[in-house]
């Protein structure tokens, strides 16, 4: 992850000079704005939280402040010609222990980018990645899905060529765990899962092909799946329309994914997910201990513990949910700092916390 985000920063050190030499201040802003909240805070800050938590400065967590620091500090002289105030003020926070460093951003040298340290496979690879992540959450949060993505689900399905399973193998882990999905399944040529259809684009194809129009729109409406994967491959494909040869392009129509029972689909451009929403027993209830989790967790921080804080937790049985909260007891424990959990029957007093179907009454103890 940080020679990730130094390939970008460095890549965006070389857009912004660029925009400013050119007179594009606007451009230059928004190249930055777009590197804070897509990349730094988004995605990097995000990925890495659990590096910052550690309660020890080992070099993993160094190294992660030291990334941050980088990037906040270099943003700061990246802007300061466009946002003088904010940009002096961040990097005097940020320099305020440093005793050789000047006074003022508008003092310090402007960024330039260093191109040992820009890779774009790399860059290419966490774009796709943040892509299908986007997608896969987005059919989560559709009206007729609704999964939080606490809630784990077995599959993603993702066809690919060649290609961009090569790009996408080195981060096939960070999408799995940022979607939450047991498996991401890479899958080339047709699919019985993911049914693609073709739609001409009338305006562009009915000035192109004129009279055949209405024998091309039948040929494109009657594609298999090897022609409609034929087509994404290749970028075109020539039908015969009465002994006249006529070639459409991707650019040409649109290719999407019909949704079949038990799964969801996502388009967008070149990139198509397919989601398994199907949830299992065993799935169900690593659910219950996921939400059981983050209630507990809202519960100390409303109660004021402290991050080392160990505690005792008392929850009311219920029949429903008891097999959840004792196959995942141990995580559990782990993640919440308790050294116990109590399932009481009838249990009357506490906080009242609810979920999906399932209401509880929650007791936390500091130890």
């Amino acid at each position: 992850m940080d020679r990730w985000i130094l390939s970008e920063l460095n890549s965006l050190t070389k857009d912004v000079r660029e925009s400013l030499d050119d007179y594009e201040p606007t451009r230059a802003g928004r190249l930055i704005t777009n590197f804070v909240n897509d990349y730094l805070s988004n995605w990097y800050v995000h990925l890495t939280r659990d590096r910052y938590w550690g309660s020890s400065m080992s070099a993993d967590k160094l190294a992660a402040y030291q990334t941050l620091y980088t990037c906040l500090e270099t943003v700061a002289r990246l802007m300061s010609p466009i946002a003088p105030f904010y940009a002096d003020r961040l990097f005097r926070d940020l320099t305020a222990v440093c005793t050789d460093a000047p006074v003022s951003v508008h003092l310090a040298e402007y960024p330039k980018c260093n191109d040992a340290l820009v890779d774009k496979e790399l860059e290419t690879r966490m774009e796709l990645a943040q892509k299908l992540t986007s997608m896969v959450l987005a059919l989560r949060k559709r009206d007729d899905v609704k999964i939080n993505v606490r809630k784990p689900l077995q599959k993603i399905l993702i066809p690919v060529t060649a290609e961009l399973r090569s790009h996408l193998e080195p981060v096939k882990e960070l999408i799995r765990d940022e979607v939450n999905v047991k498996e991401v399944e890479f899958v080339e040529g047709a699919t019985s899962v993911l049914v693609k259809k073709v739609k001409c684009n009338f305006k562009i194809l009915g000035k192109k092909f004129g009279p055949l129009m209405k024998g091309v729109a039948a040929a494109v409406q009657n594609m298999s799946q090897e022609d409609v994967a034929r087509l994404e491959q290749e970028g075109s494909i020539t039908f015969d329309i009465n002994g006249t040869p006529a070639t459409v392009d991707t650019t040409e129509v649109e290719i999407f994914s019909e949704d079949i029972p038990g799964w969801v689909v996502a388009n967008e451009g070149t990139l198509t997910v397919a989601l398994d929403i199907q949830l299992t027993d065993e799935l169900k209830r690593e659910g219950i201990a996921r939400e059981l989790k983050k209630r507990i967790q809202d519960s100390r921080k409303q109660n004021g513990l402290e991050i080392t804080d160990r505690i005792r937790v008392k929850l009311n049985s219920d029949p429903q949910t008891d097999a959840a909260v004792r196959e995942y007891e141990e995580w559990i424990k782990s993640q919440v700092l308790a050294d116990q959990i109590e399932l009481v029957p009838g249990m009357e007093q506490g906080e009242d916390i609810s979920f999906d179907d399932y209401s509880f009454k929650l007791q936390i103890e500091k130890i």
